[in-house]
């Protein structure tokens, strides 16, 4: 009897073991001892709180004065340097490839200005608070598809694997609901383009009138629609979509109106590498905010922090004052509207899972540790060439306390197109964080009558 007692307390032992190997691998949550560390030598969201050992990133500060969204602060610095075709073998360490393949493609237009560099990354206290929860609380599902015990913040501000990174951006606070008008503008090789107006409403069910519904709106990330209001010919085209959480388990849900068919169908090909709305075919649907959706068909690898120069402060990117066509050009955008700033970004490369597809086989990502966002990506086709290369030109908005885009650029290498996406400077305000929406904003019916 006590031999067999000792057998089934030995295979108990084996199975919790391995069972306890299992959930090892699918966690994420850090111990309280290593969560402490938020608020002191780290940030609340999980930044390195101290400057760096030369004293080109500062400590940060996250403080911007004044209540103007579009004031910019820092309009009477000067460029440190410029970094161009010329002398990018001397930046390289800062720079990512794709980066330096821009400024080699075009020696005599593209230059980065680099500014002195400003952490001014913030966000509301509740952000702060449920960061905190979720450092000891969070945790990845077992196929890393999902998240549980996930509140509204980061979800992994201490973050020991690639995909908690991408999740990260994925899942980051952007002011909880919001309506933008803004353009998006396949520029072509010759500069010539059409820009395409376009109006966005997005809410987080936390956010919507009636507050979080338990029933529907679990796992729901966030809810979205889009409709197209120039030019003439695309206008009235509308896409909704409920964003899960986890895609795999729960796919998009996403529906279209088509103003000459007059009639609302489920989209469920917008997603992964299908063709962005309205982009001339210059980016994919996963392009958008440099990465959205389902992260299951990569393999994602943590390679570790640099400093980059990265678009940053980019309030001159959003002067009110300048016309898109003072923004725009043959293969890049005008150079004396950006800003760059030494940071420190996760870099984060994921490679195509064996037997899945999509368009870009490698990607790597450089993620600002301050936001969250998806600051440079590196875009490869399937024969390993750099493709594509995305710039996300963030600032912070201080009246909802949030780092966004000003503008997001595509530049196509081998083409020598490029995707300028999210500009505002000839909508008024662009974007409004005050506009509260209804669970029946976000329904078939909705885009129907829009469409009306």
């Amino acid at each position: 009897m006590l031999h067999v007692t000792l057998l089934n307390t030995k295979k108990m032992l084996i199975i919790s073991a391995i069972s306890l190997a299992m959930s090892t691998t699918a966690l994420a949550a850090v111990s309280a001892d290593e969560a402490a560390k938020l608020g002191k030598s780290l940030t609340s969201l999980g930044g390195e709180m101290a400057a760096n050992s030369s004293g080109t990133i500062p400590a940060w500060d996250g403080k911007l004065s004044g209540n103007d969204r579009y004031a910019d602060p820092f309009a009477n610095e000067k460029p440190l340097f410029t970094i161009n075709a010329a002398n990018v073998d001397q930046y390289k360490n800062h720079l990512s490839d794709g980066q330096m393949a821009v400024l080699k493609k075009y020696p005599d237009t593209f230059s980065m200005p680099v500014y002195p560099t400003h952490r001014t990354a913030s966000v509301p206290a509740k952000i702060n608070e449920g960061t905190a929860k979720n450092a000891t609380q969070a945790n990845l599902t077992s196929d890393g598809n999902g998240i549980t015990g996930f509140v509204e913040g980061i979800p992994f501000p201490i973050p020991q694997t690639g995909l908690e990174v991408i999740w990260n951006h994925i899942t980051r606070y952007r002011g909880g609901s919001v309506e933008r008008t803004f353009v998006q503008v396949p520029v072509q090789a010759n500069g010539a383009y059409t820009a395409v107006k376009i109006n966005e409403k997005m809410a987080w069910p936390g956010y919507l009138a009636e507050g979080y519904d338990e029933q529907s709106d679990n796992n729901i990330l966030f809810y979205f629609v889009q409709e197209v209001q120039a030019p003439a010919r695309l206008t009235g085209n509308i896409l909704l979509v409920h964003e899960t959480m986890n895609q795999v388990d729960q796919p998009r849900q996403a529906w279209s109106y088509n103003a000459g068919q007059r009639r609302v169908r489920l989209a469920p090909q917008i997603a992964y590498d299908a063709p962005g709305t309205a982009t001339d075919g210059q980016r994919t649907t996963d392009n958008l905010d440099m990465f959205n959706g389902a992260p299951d068909r990569y393999n994602w690898k943590l390679v570790g922090k640099k400093e980059l120069y990265i678009p940053y402060n980019s309030f001159k990117l959003a002067d009110r004052n300048l016309k898109y066509s003072d923004i725009l050009q043959a293969g890049h955008p005008n150079p004396d509207h950006l800003r760059y700033e030494l940071h420190r970004v996760w870099e984060v490369e994921a490679t195509l899972k064996e037997g899945a597809r999509h368009v870009y086989a490698k990607r790597t990502f450089f993620i600002d540790e301050d936001t969250w966002q998806a600051a440079i990506v590196d875009h490869y086709d399937g024969r390993g060439e750099l493709w594509r290369v995305g710039e996300a030109h963030e600032m912070q908005f201080r009246d909802a306390q949030t780092a966004w885009i000003a503008g997001e650029m595509l530049y196509d290498l081998q083409s020598g197109r490029y995707l300028a996406s999210g500009l505002t400077n000839e909508e008024g305000q662009g974007l409004n964080f005050k506009e509260v929406f209804k669970h029946n904003d976000f329904t078939p019916q909705a885009i129907r009558r829009m469409g009306r």
